[in-house]
């Protein structure tokens, strides 16, 4: 690829080789705080290995040791120092990105009990208010009034962290509960408010995952309280509303660690179901919502190597099962309990996973991925199809926001890397769709960009696919272009290739974006996971370097210019390649990285460790240790060149504890031997998912994005000028006076 460029003087063709080595000369002035080293013995099984950087670990929810805080400031100080040079370049990124996020980001109303709700933005603020408006499963009702739910904008207010987790409406309409977590570390507190006085009510439960259920009184709430130690699962308790909490009753208490614990309403409202949920087993309980006193049914029953998704609705039970199915298969039954009598809707057919459903009175919406690519399937309740929504390669379609199975319509967002989300309702009647809002952002013309899906051949013959995107006028498939492949590729998860409009930044510049779907994820079913996981998982590296190779040889990118990110398991892999072909790289991008496996799995008392073993091994089995410790990236590091890398994490993140890449940077530090930057930026009041606010999550991806385009010898190029103003589409209006645009 090329560039189209104005001629530029000579004087200037030297700018971004100036500046990137402005950046370089800061890293070499200042190497970086070096962690003092105090010798630690790890204990297991299979024998001791010494760990010198143990002391960087804190586990206080509260508060952290002044030493370690010391030592995590110091970090902050040097990358702020090192990135330096480009401080003019970030704040012309996050500039850009913000002009992008909508001043009204409302989003399209959704129906839910009589009425219609929708999330309101206010230009300029972080978060939205919850708004609703009366109207029929059909359409609101164009007469009737906008009602303010919840102001989060006053919630978020001198909070140091804010995330909200579920609202639930009672059944009769008159109360309001909601989760809400201000810490960042994904304990929650529950609320009640009585919606027609504004009034709360006396308790406030602290310490609860983010899931809740009504009983048919309006009355009783279940809830899920946090374990102190999983954190990430707990009890199931009953909670009668304005009562002490004291008195809540224990209704269901998981004994195997390795399972997770959740509470929902059923489609149906009639139950409360709670949903027991392991990588190899699944068991669901449910508990008559007009009989909340009693003990929970056991609806599905677990058992080994068989996992079930159930709900109800339209007076019967909905599965999707994948016993005999590994891909799995959707039937219904009047007594879950007794498979003998289920019945097939939809059969399981090769080359297509069902990934999941959402169960209507008439309806039945399937999401399935074939080749790659998620689509949706309108079925009607006989199992009979009414209609397909498939994007095509490069597309992802996917359900959106869809509460109540009564509803007429079936929320659908389509969209791609470089073509911003539409929302569409589908009548599930019918099967007509009706585009709710096409998402504008400002300066962004779809047309001007391409977006590709290919296959990539892996070294053992496997294709892999591969999802590209760039802007046409800026960068050519010749070799020269930079490139930035991103993957995640675990727990069976894939990566949709969805709209970030933070990326357009990159691709105006010339880049090209890649996806790399490696094995791990769930992009080819369960065989894709199965290929990579547990001993497999060096074929997701592996993956990983081979679409590299492959894309480089096919001129998409300069081989001087790869760069690669990840996140969470994302930075462990990028964590484990950077071990085993960090000289394909330039520079590396690891956010909240999944780097210390060994230890982390090793230790029962840290949040998701025995829920772990099922993905990546326990290494209390001897084979298992040695598969993990062969490719776990902070026990692999070496006396070798790394490239350039930016490590993120956050001081409040249970799932990856900050330790995780403190110590990793540390120990990387000391020991590798080039003199590239090494930066570790950590934010300081956040948790895994970083900063919540929608104009500050922009922060992230400029200081990225920053340290990435001087690496490639771009940090002095001009801003990009539009060429053509945002196309706009028009869209459909669901309700006179909601703004439905973005």
């Amino acid at each position: 690829m090329i560039f189209i460029m104005p001629a530029l003087h000579p004087l200037r063709l030297l700018l971004p080789l100036l500046c990137c080595a402005a950046m370089q000369a800061q890293a070499l002035a200042q190497p970086g705080p070096q962690a003092e080293r105090r010798p630690h013995v790890v204990t297991s099984p299979h024998g001791e290995r010494g760990d010198d950087y143990h002391w960087l670990r804190d586990d206080d929810p509260q508060a952290k040791r002044a030493e370690v805080l010391r030592h995590l400031e110091a970090e902050n100080r040097h990358t702020e120092a090192v990135l330096a040079p480009l401080r003019g370049l970030r704040e012309r990124l996050y500039q850009e990105m913000v002009a992008r996020v909508p001043p009204d980001d409302s989003s399209v109303p959704v129906y839910d009990g009589g009425w219609w709700w929708w999330r309101q933005f206010a230009p300029g603020v972080e978060h939205p208010k919850l708004m609703r408006r009366r109207g029929t499963p059909e359409a609101p009702d164009a007469g009737a009034r906008a009602e303010l739910l919840l102001d989060l904008p006053q919630h978020a207010i001198a909070q140091r962290s804010y995330s909200l987790g579920q609202v639930q409406l009672s059944p009769d309409g008159q109360w309001l509960a909601w989760t809400e977590d201000v810490f960042g570390r994904g304990a929650f507190d529950l609320y009640i408010q009585h919606l027609k006085t504004g009034r709360l009510q006396p308790e406030r439960i602290r310490g609860v995952l983010e899931g809740i259920a009504w009983a048919a009184d309006s009355r009783t709430l279940f809830y899920v309280r946090q374990d102190p130690v999983t954190l990430h699962s707990g009890a199931v308790w009953r909670h009668a509303s304005g009562s002490d909490p004291g008195s809540d009753v224990k209704v269901h208490d998981e004994a195997d660690p390795t399972l997770f614990v959740s509470v929902r309403a059923s489609a149906s409202r009639r139950h409360v179901l709670i949903d027991i949920v392991g990588s190899e087993t699944t068991e669901l309980r449910a508990v008559p919502a007009d009989a909340p006193d009693r003990a929970p049914a056991v609806i599905v029953p677990r058992r080994p190597g068989v996992r079930v998704q159930a709900d109800h609705a339209g007076g019967r039970w909905l599965l999707r099962s994948d016993e005999g199915a590994p891909d799995f298969q959707l039937l219904e039954a009047a007594d879950p309990a007794r498979p003998e009598g289920w019945r097939t809707l939809l059969p399981a057919r090769e080359g297509v996973a069902i990934e999941g459903f959402h169960a209507f009175d008439n309806a039945i919406v399937v999401e399935e991925r074939v080749q790659a690519r998620r689509r949706v399937r309108v079925l009607g309740p006989d199992g009979r199809e009414r209609r397909v929504i498939d994007g095509g390669p490069g597309v992802a379609v996917a359900l959106g926001e869809n509460r109540d199975a009564r509803a007429a319509w079936v929320q659908v967002v389509r969209q791609s890397l470089v073509r911003p989300p539409a929302v569409i309702d589908v009548h599930l009647a019918s099967g007509r769709e009706l585009l709710r809002r096409q998402e504008v952002v400002k300066g962004h013309d779809p047309a001007l960009y391409r977006t590709q899906q290919l296959w990539a051949p892996a070294r053992d013959g496997t294709r892999v696919p591969v999802t590209l995107a760039w802007r046409e006028a800026r960068a050519r498939r010749d070799g020269s272009a930079p490139l930035l492949i991103e993957a995640y590729g675990a727990y069976g998860e894939s990566y949709e290739p969805a709209f970030g409009a933070h990326r357009l930044s990159l691709l105006d510049r010339g880049f090209v974006i890649a996806i790399a779907h490696v094995r791990g994820g769930g992009e080819g079913g369960r065989a894709w996971y199965e290929a990579a996981r547990r001993g497999h998982k060096q074929r997701s590296f592996d993956d990983f370097v081979d679409v590299t190779a492959h894309l480089v040889a096919e001129r998409w990118g300069a081989p001087d210019k790869v760069f690669a990110q990840g996140a969470s398991a994302g930075g462990l892999l990028v964590g484990a390649v950077a071990n085993q072909a960090g000289g394909r790289f330039r520079g590396l991008a690891l956010d909240v990285p999944f780097v210390d496996v060994l230890n982390s799995l090793l230790d029962p008392t840290l949040p998701l460790t025995a829920p772990e073993w099922g993905q990546w091994g326990d290494p209390r089995d001897k084979a298992a240790y040695d598969a993990l410790r062969a490719w776990s990236p902070y026990d692999n590091i070496g006396a070798r060149a790394y490239p350039a890398m930016l490590v993120t994490t956050a001081l409040w993140d249970t799932r990856v504890p900050f330790h995780e890449p403190a110590k990793y940077v540390a120990r990387l530090r000391a020991t590798k031997t080039d003199r590239n930057p090494l930066l570790l930026h950590v934010e300081m009041n956040a948790g895994h998912d970083g900063a919540a606010g929608r104009l500050e999550r922009p922060r992230h991806w400029a200081r990225q994005y920053a340290f990435f385009l001087d690496l490639a010898g771009l940090a002095a190029m001009p801003a990009p000028v539009p060429d053509d103003a945002a196309a706009v589409i028009p869209h459909g209006d669901v309700s006179r006076g909601i703004k439905l645009t973005r």
